[in-house]
C-alpha cells in the first residue's frame, strides 16, 4: 500500500488507550500489575522445573509449561499491550532472592505465554543482557546500547514485543522511560498536518550499527503503519539519519528531515513521557508498534555482581496485528527455530543456564 492509496481518515487522530499523556498515567498506577501469593508460588515451581529440564530454548513451547493461577493475568497483560496502552509492568518476583539462571527460567516462561522469542542478533541469542561493560558514550559509533551507562535516546526495538526484567537496578539513574507513539503523531497532526503522511513513506535504517554482523548496511521501513485502520509506529530518527553515510541511500528531503526534527521535539517535551524505576523482580511488557522506550543515564556500584543487570526478551506478538508489509524490522528478523542460512553461529548457545550468564562474563 502506497501513501497515495491511504484514505485521508487513516491520517486523523489516534483515539484509544495508546495516545496518552506519560503526566496524567503517572497520576494512577493502573499501569502497575502486583503478583499475588499463587501466583508467585507457581512461577517459581515452573521456573525451577524449567531449569531442572533445560530444554533447548529454540523449541521449547508455552503449552510445554502450562500456566494456571498467572493464566487470566497473562490474557490481561496481553491485551493491554497489544490493544490498550501499549505496556504493563509487572512486580512481585523476588529476583534479589533467586539465582540469576531462575530468574531467567521464569522469565524465559512467561515469555513464550506472551509470545515467540526472536533472535537478537546474529549469534541467535534468545536472551539477551543489558549490562554495562563499557564507559563510551553513544557518540561512539561503536557503542551498544545495551552495554554502555550513557543515555539513550527514543527508540524501538526490532520485534513486536520487547520485554525487561530487572535482576539488579543502578546505583543512581537508569530510569526506563516510555512515550506513546500515537500521541506523538496526534501533536504532528496538529502542528504540520501538511507533514505527517511523510511518516508513512519508507525511510532507510542503519542495520550496521544495530548489529555488527547485520547481512546488509542498512532495511526499509516507514515510521507509521496505518493498516485496516490499527495504528502503529516504529521510531528512532538516530538510526535513520546514521544510514545516510551509505552508498546508494537516498538524500533525505527537506521536509522529511523537518518531520523527523518535529517528531523529536515533541517527543522530548515535559509530559509526555512516564519514568519507572524498576526494581529486582520487575517486568515491562511493551508493544514496539505503541511506545517508544529510552533509559536516563546511569552510575553503577564497583562491584561487578551488583552492576545493573536486566534480562530482554523479543517477542512476536500471540495476536495478529496488522502492519503494512516489511514495516519494522519485521521482514529481516530471524526467528527462534533456526538461523536465516541454516548454519548455527559458532557461539549460538540454546541453554538457558548458559543464556543466563552475559557474553563478555562467561
Amino acid at each position: 500500500m502506497t501513501v497515495a492509496e491511504i484514505p485521508s481518515s487513516a491520517l486523523g487522530p489516534v483515539l484509544t488507550a495508546a495516545a496518552w499523556r506519560g503526566d496524567r498515567l503517572m497520576e494512577g498506577q493502573d499501569w502497575v500489575y502486583e503478583l499475588d501469593a499463587d501466583q508467585l508460588a507457581e512461577l517459581e515451581t515452573l521456573g525451577n522445573r524449567f531449569l531442572e529440564d533445560d530444554p533447548d530454548l529454540r523449541f521449547v513451547q508455552a503449552e510445554d509449561y502450562p500456566l494456571v493461577a498467572c493464566a487470566d493475568a497473562v490474557k490481561a497483560w496481553r491485551e493491554d499491550v497489544d490493544f490498550g496502552r501499549g505496556f504493563v509492568l509487572v512486580r512481585g518476583l523476588r529476583s534479589d532472592l533467586y539465582s540469576d539462571a531462575l530468574s531467567s527460567a521464569i522469565y524465559y516462561v512467561l515469555g513464550l505465554h506472551m509470545g515467540d522469542p526472536i533472535r537478537q542478533n546474529e549469534m541467535g541469542d534468545l536472551l539477551d543482557h543489558v549490562y554495562a561493560t563499557s564507559d563510551k558514550t553513544m557518540d561512539d559509533p561503536t557503542a551498544k546500547s545495551s552495554k554502555v551507562r550513557d543515555k539513550l535516546v527514543y527508540h524501538s526495538d526490532s520485534s513486536d514485543i520487547v520485554a525487561l526484567m530487572c535482576l539488579r537496578g543502578a546505583r543512581e539513574g537508569g530510569l526506563s522511560c516510555l512515550v506513546s507513539g500515537a500521541e506523538i503523531y496526534n501533536e504532528i497532526l496538529r502542528r504540520r498536518p501538511d507533514l505527517a503522511h511523510l511518516l508513512l513513506e519508507p525511510f532507510h535504517w542503519d542495520w550496521r550499527r544495530q548489529d555488527a554482523e547485520a547481512p546488509a548496511d542498512t532495511y526499509t521501513s516507514p515510521v507509521v503503519s496505518v493498516e485496516d485502520g490499527v495504528f502503529s509506529m516504529y521510531a528512532g530518527s538516530l538510526y535513520i539519519v546514521t544510514a545516510q553515510e551509505y552508498p546508494g541511500v537516498p538524500k533525505l528531503t527537506e521536509d522529511q528531515l523537518e518531520v523527523l526534527r518535529l517528531f523529536d521535539e515533541i517527543t522530548y517535551e515535559p509530559g509526555m513521557a512516564i519514568a519507572m524505576d524498576f526494581r529486582p523482580g520487575d517486568i515491562q511488557w511493551l508493544s514496539n508498534y505503541a511506545a517508544l522506550h529510552s533509559r536516563t543515564e546511569f552510575f553503577d556500584w564497583p562491584e561487578p555482581q551488583r552492576k545493573r543487570h536486566l534480562l530482554r526478551l523479543w517477542l512476536s506478538s500471540k495476536t495478529d496485528r496488522p502492519v503494512v508489509q516489511g514495516f519494522g524490522k519485521n521482514g529481516v528478523v530471524q526467528h527462534r527455530a533456526a538461523h536465516r542460512d541454516g548454519v548455527e553461529h559458532p557461539d549460538a548457545r540454546f541453554s538457558i543456564r548458559t543464556m543466563s550468564v552475559p557474553r563478555l562474563l562467561s
